[in-house]
Order: structure tokens, then C-alpha cells, then sequence
């Protein structure tokens, strides 16, 4: 019984493991890969914008 106790937790781990590499590659694209861009383009803008005013405040 002791080899049961040794290998039940990296078998669990790798269960884990494969769950969330599953879960990770479903997720990827699909209906909301669209939305998803464009949150992230729209933060990136907001970020750039604050960018460049903080510039120009520097400057002015």
C-alpha cells in the first residue's frame, strides 16, 4: 500500500495539470476571441493615450 500513498499525489497533480492545459487550449479563439481583442485593444489605446498626454502635460 505504501506505493499507492507515493504515486496518488503526482498522479493527481498531473490530472490538475492536464485539466487546466484542456481547459487553457478550449478557451483559446471561438466566439469570444472578438471581444476579447478588442478589450485588450481598447486598454492598450486608454494606456497609449495617458501615455501621451502625461507627455504633453511634460512638455507644456
Amino acid at each position: 500500500m505504501d506505493y499507492v500513498s507515493a504515486l496518488l499525489p503526482p498522479v493527481v497533480m498531473a490530472v490538475f495539470f492536464i485539466g487546466v492545459i484542456v481547459t487553457m487550449v478550449k478557451s483559446q479563439g471561438g466566439a469570444n476571441k472578438a471581444k476579447e481583442d478588442a478589450a485588450v485593444d481598447a486598454a492598450l489605446a486608454r494606456a497609449e493615450s495617458a501615455r501621451q498626454a502625461s507627455k504633453n502635460d511634460a512638455q507644456g
